[in-house]
């Protein structure tokens, strides 16, 4: 009998912590804060202003918009969220279902990052993007950052990143499995890219063994992104809900 013939039973995931987006207003301070303005690319104009963070009608809408704000000194402020020192997680199965208003110098992120930086400072404690989308790109990626990967280069051997279509305009679930062995990507239920630890590449190549919490962020512009054009602004990530499961 071929593999691909036999029938595996399907994992039972438990859900072990969620938000579903269902009070109105701020963000549920029991689970997030707001991320700090930081000279980080994807930090640069994060706020706590209500404006670009905020629960409405079922949804997180996290946006990026020109600032108004009076005695702020950056031109524009953005939604950024996140779950450190709330809530954090080693291995599982985390899925969020997003959709995005898209525009020039867009770039709205759903990733992960160690609650402690045991193996060094970034890239050597690992980062896990489980969607980033681009300025008005149709294509979103998925990317895996490490000292094995960003320091001495290794991105093929295995390949690091993928870049999947995804519905534009409309709701889309991103997902990733997380193993001892092997991480997981998926995009509506469709399993994307997997990227496995080596036998004996170490911490190095696989920091993926401690907690990570979650970043729910709507950036714009930075050395990747590029020009923020402001007539496509505001922008925005809306999130229907965030589900983390175990075994």
């Amino acid at each position: 009998m071929y593999e691909a013939d036999r029938k595996f039973p399907e994992k039972k995931w438990n859900l072990v912590w969620s938000d579903e987006f269902d009070n109105e207003g701020a963000p549920d301070s029991s689970k997030w804060s707001y991320s700090a303005r930081s000279k980080a690319d994807w930090a640069c104009f994060c706020s706590d202003d209500p404006e670009v963070a905020l629960v409405r009608e079922g949804s997180l809408i996290l946006r990026g918009m020109v600032s108004k704000t009076a005695n702020d000194t950056a031109r524009y402020k953005t939604g950024c969220i996140q779950t450190r020192n709330k809530f954090s997680f080693r291995y599982g199965k985390i899925e969020v279902r997003a959709k995005f208003k898209s525009g020039k110098g867009s770039w709205p992120a759903i990733w992960m990052m160690p609650v402690n930086s045991s193996y060094g400072e970034w890239p050597y404690s690992g980062e896990i993007d489980i969607m980033e989308q681009l300025n008005r790109d149709s294509i979103v990626y998925q990317t895996l950052h490490s000292a094995y990967i960003d320091i001495e280069g290794n991105k093929d051997k295995p390949r690091y990143f993928n870049t999947v279509p995804y519905k534009v305009g409309e709701y889309n679930v991103f997902a990733i499995e997380w193993y001892d062995d092997k991480l997981d990507f998926f995009i509506n239920g469709r399993k994307t890219f997997t990227y496995p630890k080596i036998s004996g590449a170490g911490k190095k190549q696989w920091p993926f063994d401690k907690k990570f919490y979650i970043i729910l962020d709507q950036a714009l512009g930075g050395n990747w992104v590029g020009r923020i054009e402001d007539k496509d602004l505001p922008v925005e990530m809306m999130v229907d809900w965030v589900r983390v499961f175990k075994e």
